[in-house]
C-alpha cells in the first residue's frame, strides 16, 4: 500500500502490494518475556546457543554467544513480516464466517461503543462482521505478534498524530500498511511503516539517498504521514474517504463518488473503488476492533519494558557503521539495526548541511558521548585498515560460498565466520538485510567455521587455538557494560584483536563475569 498524491491533478500512482509470509512460520504465540522487547531492557541476551527462527528446533548453533528470539529475527530482517496482510485486503470475499465465540449482538454493541468515541463510521454491517471473524479465526498468531509489537510503536504514533490533530485511531492504519515493519518494501517500491512512494516521500520532506531512507525512520515517516492525512481530510472532509484516498489516490475516490451517483459514504461507493481499496477500510476497522477488544478475545496485552522512550539520539560527527558502534559499546548489532532502520547500508553518513543521528539505548548514550573522541579515532583507524585489495582479488581458496538456510539472518552468519554484517553486504552487493532461503553468499572468513557436533556423538568439538601471551599476564573480569573496545582502552598497546587471540574468542559478545587474559608485555 502506498501513499500516492498529487493534490491538484489527483494523479493516480498504481496501488501497492503488501509483503506476505506463510503462517506456517508462526508456530507459537509470542512470549513477551523472551522477545527482543523484554523485561531485561536488552534487545538481545547473551547465551551459548540460538534457536532457529523458523521453529525448527534441531538447527542450533552452539558457537553463538547471543540468545535471540528467532521469531523476532524473522520480523526484523525479513521483508515478509506477517501472513496474509495483502490477501486480507485484496481478496476479501465478505462471505459469512462461523465464529460462535463472538455473537453478532455482542459485536454490534462493541462496534457501537467504538463508533461513539471515534470520527470513523464504525457501524455494524455484515461485511465488517465477516472480516473481523475471519481475522479472529485464521490470523490469531499474526495478530498476537502485532499486538505485542504495537506497544513499541503506538506511543510514538499517538504523540505525532495528536500534534497534528489526527484521530489517534489512525495508528491502526500502520497495521494494514506495513505490519509495523519499518523496512517493509512493496513490489513497486512503497517503503516504511506508512508505505510512502519515493516521490511522495520527497514531497513530505523524507530524505532518500544511497545511504539513508527516511521513509523507514519511525519518527520522521509518522510526521510525514500525519501531514499527508491532514491534507486529505481537508480535501474530503471525511476520514473514511481520506483513508480510501491514502490507499488508491484521490482521483479514484472522486471517480467512485461520481459513478455512485454522488454518494459520499464509503460503504455506498465501495463497489466502485479498486479491489484493494474496497477491502482497505474494512481491514482497518477490523484491526481497530480487535486491538480495542484484544483482552476480551484472549490476546496478551502485557507491555514490554523496552520502549522507544528508553532510547535517545546522538548527532554523528564522523561516518560510522553499526558494526563499529556495536564493537565499541557492546550493543548487539541486531539491536542497533532495529533502532536505526533508516540507514540502508548500516552506515551512518556525514554529509555537508545534513544532520544524521544514531539512536541508542539510553544507558549507552552517556558512554558514547563521554568517549566520542576515542570512538571516532578507533573508527578512523578501522577505515585505514580497510584500504587493502578487495576480497574478490584474493585467492579463490580464501573464499566461502555460503547457502542461506532456514532461520539464517546476517548477524548470525557474520558471527559464524567472525566477520561483520557490513562486510557480508559489501562482498555481495547487498543494499538491505533481507535474505532468501537458498541464496548464495560470498564470504571471506576471519576464522574457520566448524559445524556444531550433535550431543549424541562422542566426537570432540574443535577449539579455537589461542596465541601465546608474552610479558606479564593479568586476568580481567568482564563487568556489566564492558565491550572488547572499552576493555582494550584500559590497557596501553592492547587491541581488540589481541584480546580475541589471547582468549580464543570471536565476535564481540561478552558476558559479565567472564575471565579474560590480558598481556601487559
Amino acid at each position: 500500500m502506498a501513499i500516492r498524491f498529487y493534490i491538484l491533478t489527483f494523479f493516480l500512482i498504481p496501488t501497492i502490494c503488501f509483503s506476505q509470509v506463510q503462517d506456517s512460520i508462526l508456530t507459537t504465540q509470542i512470549q513477551v518475556k523472551d522477545t527482543l522487547l523484554d523485561g531485561s531492557k536488552q534487545l538481545i541476551k547473551p547465551i551459548e546457543a540460538v534457536q532457529d527462527s523458523m521453529g525448527v528446533k534441531k538447527l542450533l548453533d552452539n558457537e553463538l554467544a547471543t540468545r535471540i528470539d528467532q521469531k523476532w529475527q524473522e520480523e526484523l530482517y525479513s521483508n515478509s513480516l506477517f501472513d496474509t496482510i495483502y490477501k486480507s485486503v485484496t481478496e476479501l470475499t465478505f462471505n459469512e464466517v462461523e465464529y460462535p465465540e463472538l455473537p453478532t449482538d455482542t459485536l454490534k454493541a462493541r462496534l457501537k461503543e467504538i463508533d461513539a468515541r471515534t470520527p470513523f463510521n464504525v457501524e455494524y454491517n455484515p461485511a465488517l462482521e465477516s472480516v473481523i471473524k475471519r481475522y479472529l479465526k485464521h490470523r490469531r498468531k499474526s495478530l498476537q505478534k502485532l499486538i505485542s509489537l504495537s506497544h513499541f510503536y503506538f506511543p510514538l504514533f499517538e504523540e505525532e498524530l495528536d500534534k497534528h490533530n489526527i484521530p489517534l485511531e489512525i495508528k491502526y492504519l500502520s497495521i494494514v500498511e506495513s505490519a509495523l515493519k519499518p523496512r517493509a518494501k512493496s513490489p513497486v517500491g512503497a517503503t516504511g511503516l506508512w508505505q510512502f512512494m519515493f516521490s511522495t516521500g520527497k514531497m513530505y520532506g523524507l530524505d532518500v539517498s544511497s545511504y539513508v531512507d527516511e521513509r523507514s525512520d519511525p519518527v520522521k515517516s509518522t510526521e510525514a504521514a500525519s501531514k499527508y492525512l491532514a491534507k486529505l481530510y481537508e480535501i474530503f472532509g471525511d476520514w473514511d474517504l481520506a483513508l480510501a484516498a491514502y490507499n488508491s489516490g484521490p482521483g479514484n475516490v472522486t471517480k467512485a463518488i461520481r459513478r455512485s451517483g454522488g454518494y459520499k459514504n464509503y460503504w455506498n461507493i465501495r463497489h466502485n473503488l479498486p479491489r484493494e481499496t474496497a477491502g482497505y477500510l474494512p481491514a482497518f476497522l477490523a484491526n481497530m476492533y480487535i486491538f480495542e477488544y484484544a483482552e476480551e478475545h484472549g490476546f496478551k496485552t502485557i507491555k514490554p519494558n523496552f520502549l522507544l522512550k528508553e532510547t535517545d539520539t546522538v548527532l554523528v560527527k564522523s561516518m560510522i557503521t553499526l558494526d563499529q558502534v556495536s564493537e565499541v559499546t557492546g550493543t548487539p548489532v541486531e539491536e542497533l539495526q532495529f533502532l536505526n532502520p533508516s540507514y540502508k547500508l548500516d552506515i551512518v553518513p556525514v554529509i555537508k548541511n545534513e544532520n544524521y543521528y544514531l539512536r541508542l539505548p539510553r544507558e549507552v548514550v552517556g558512554t558514547f558521548v563521554n568517549n566520542e573522541e576515542k570512538i571516532y579515532a578507533f573508527v578512523k583507524e578501522e577505515l585505514a585498515k580497510r584500504e587493502k585489495p578487495l576480497p574478490q582479488f584474493f585467492n579463490a581458496t580464501d573464499r566461502v560460498r555460503y547457502r542461506v538456510r532456514s532461520g539464517d539472518y546476517l548477524g548470525k552468519i557474520a558471527r559464524r565466520y567472525g566477520v561483520r554484517v557490513s562486510q557480508i553486504k559489501r562482498w555481495n552487493g547487498m543494499r538491505s538485510n533481507n535474505l532468501s532461503i537458498g541464496q548464495r553468499l560470498t564470504i571471506y572468513p576471519r576464522k574457520p567455521y566448524t559445524p556444531p557436533v550433535a550431543k549424541t556423538t562422542t566426537q570432540p568439538q574443535k577449539k579455537i587455538i589461542t596465541k601465546p601471551l608474552t610479558g606479564d599476564v593479568i586476568i580481567y573480569t568482564v563487568k556489566n557494560g564492558d565491550s572488547l573496545w572499552s576493555i582494550s582502552q584500559k590497557f596501553s598497546g592492547v587491541s581488540i584483536q589481541n584480546i580475541r587471540e589471547w582468549n580464543g574468542i570471536s565476535g564481540s559478545n561478552l558476558k559479565p563475569g567472564m575471565k579474560l587474559k590480558i598481556s601487559k608485555g
